[in-house]
């Protein structure tokens, strides 16, 4: 008998996720200009390092809110000492006014609504224990970031069941896809409690459309359900059409409906928006008092600084510098998305069309030796270790169709993208192509170390995938 916890030595994080993996092998290996030309670039991290040079500017001119001062004068002191865990009002005051602005102002939000959170892994999870017993189910949209396997399951103990999306109508959630899902979680005697999305999607880099906000919405009123809407790269839209939130949709067609309202929930963070990921602020709104104060107290497990509040409220409440740098962040996202698109072209590689996130969906089914998982992981084995790019393989976001990658360029500069596409062109090039006369099917030869490998990390992540799909849970 052990004498750890059974949370201690179990597998259920999800940190064997080919997404991980791949994140492993980077650290070994990172790429630096100088000091590592040949090593691996990362395109797996959805991080936003666009307009840094905005935020650094801002801090230079306000050197109060740096030096946690007001009026000239020192607020250390006060900032050291215990602070409530509801939070600093003037920052939640101006965290609700800056998630109006970045939605065109068309929605407000109540300060008194907003707990916070140590970013919105924290909020989710939170959210979980809010909302769920262990055992119950959320149903999640397929393909979805490979973090939510840990961030809603491994301590709370819910279940995933997908809602299989499909490429055939550009991974739209339709009512047939959300009744199977419920259903598949009735089979298997589990209790659906919501659902959630993420709005823009991580990983297709889309905006959720008005039809399919009313159908959740709809549906989730015929089951009595909660929905979550994570909308942290609400921000990062740069092209048509633009971001509705959920609570526009409420307050058009549900504005009186007070229970409806309750059972939605928005999970949003500066984490992307304003590429602060390491300054950990996520924060969950909801008009269900209950939610707030249980979360609120929970929240006592994952506070952001007083400190961080003080400059970030200080941040925020400059009108004149959100306004340009929203502005700004979205057309930089945009030039950079673009750029990727072009390299990938030029490889003879296709993307799913997106007009918002730090990613693009990536097509490489034509690279698959076949239309299988297994084929999946052998090609992003190579395009890890010989092409020295981390890309994070579509079975990682449970997506139900082989050959789909996430591919994220916002972490690096245009040098480094631009070298990353010349990499991936000369592979797509170099690469020894058999083709079978009576099939299309294109057959990648590698060398025997090289299949060891592939087959080592598909044990590790393709054969739990395949277990849980059998039980209609890719999660």
């Amino acid at each position: 008998m052990g004498i750890l916890s059974r949370k201690a030595t179990c597998n259920s994080h999800g940190q064997d996720s080919s997404y991980f993996l791949g994140w492993e092998e980077y650290d070994k290996n990172p790429y630096d200009e100088i000091l590592n030309p040949k090593g691996i670039i990362q395109m797996g991290l959805a991080e936003n390092q666009l307009c840094f040079d905005l935020l650094e500017r801002w801090l230079e001119e306000n050197p109060d809110a740096a030096g946690f001062k007001r009026d000239g004068k020192s607020i250390f002191r006060e900032l050291a000492l215990f602070q409530d865990y509801n939070g600093l009002p003037a920052f939640k005051k101006a965290l609700a006014e800056f998630m109006s602005e970045i939605r065109g102002n068309r929605v407000t939000f109540n300060p008194d609504h907003i707990v916070l959170t140590a970013g919105a892994t924290s909020a989710n999870e939170t959210l979980m224990f809010c909302l769920a017993e262990p055992g119950d189910a959320f149903l999640l949209p397929t393909p979805y970031y490979p973090g939510f396997d840990r961030d809603l399951k491994w301590r709370t103990g819910i279940e995933i069941v997908p809602i299989h999306c499909s490429s055939s109508n550009g991974f739209r959630i339709t009512e047939s896809a959300l009744l199977e899902a419920y259903q598949s979680a009735q089979s298997r005697d589990l209790k659906v409690k919501g659902v959630l999305v993420t709005n823009p999607s991580n990983p297709l880099g889309t905006t959720i459309t008005t039809q399919e906000l009313n159908l959740l919405l709809q549906f989730i009123a015929s089951k009595n359900l909660h929905l979550i809407s994570d909308e942290i790269y609400s921000g990062t839209v740069f092209r048509n059409p633009g971001f509705v939130s959920v609570m526009e949709i409420l307050n058009q067609n549900y504005k009186h409906n007070h229970q409806i309202r309750k059972q939605v929930h928005i999970v949003y963070s500066l984490s992307k928006d304003l590429g602060l990921p390491g300054f950990r602020v996520g924060a969950i709104y909801s008009n269900d008092n209950v939610v707030v104060a249980a979360a609120t107290k929970m929240s006592s497990f994952g506070l952001v600084s007083s400190q961080t509040q003080y400059l970030l409220s200080a941040m925020l409440s400059d009108k004149k510098f959100t306004k340009n740098y929203i502005k700004e962040n979205q057309k930089r996202l945009e030039k950079r998305q673009k750029m990727l698109v072009r390299g990938l072209q030029k490889a003879g590689i296709k993307c799913h069309k997106g007009n918002a996130g730090l990613f693009c969906w990536v097509d490489m089914r034509h690279l698959l030796g076949a239309n299988t998982f297994e084929s999946e992981m052998e090609l992003w084995r190579k395009i890890v270790f010989e092409v020295r790019l981390n890309v994070s393989p579509g079975q990682s976001c449970h997506c139900s169709e082989p050959g789909w990658f996430r591919v994220c360029f916002a972490n690096m500069s245009e040098a480094t993208l631009d070298l990353a596409m010349q990499r991936l062109k000369a592979f797509v090039v170099d690469s020894t192509v058999t083709t079978s006369p009576t099939t299309t099917t294109t057959t990648y030869h590698l060398p025997t170390k090289r299949k060891n490998m592939v087959k080592w990390v598909f044990r590790l992540s393709f054969n739990d995938r395949v277990a849980n799909h059998t039980n209609d849970n890719l999660g």
